[in-house]
């Protein structure tokens, strides 16, 4: 299986590696190793972790990591792991309204 991170992750995952190094760069270069390992490890188990909280699709799956939920999907029919969203446990991250993109 390919593992494939959408826009959303990756910017949901840049702003929590810039706050965790506000306090100690290597704690964010260690939390970011950690979960791409941990999702990497998704192509051998890909339905290991709990049906989505979030979304009524077997194939929608919630991976918690030190206090973060990483939402992802399973593409079985094109062998595909979709990695959809990043956000503090049971908080979705929403835009603040004032934010540009």
């Amino acid at each position: 299986m390919k593992i494939i991170e959408t826009d959303l992750y990756i910017n949901q995952l840049l702003k929590i590696l810039k706050y965790i190094s506000i306090d100690k760069i290597s704690a964010a270069k260690k939390f970011k190793q950690n979960l791409s390992k941990n999702i990497k490890n998704l192509v051998n188990f890909p339905y290991k972790y709990r049906k989505s909280h979030y979304y009524n699709d077997e194939n929608i799956r919630d991976m918690v990591f030190e206090r973060y939920t990483i939402i992802y999907r399973i593409k079985k029919e094109s062998n595909i792991i979709e990695v959809l969203e990043i956000f503090k446990k049971n908080l979705p991250l929403i835009k603040d309204k004032n934010e540009d993109n």
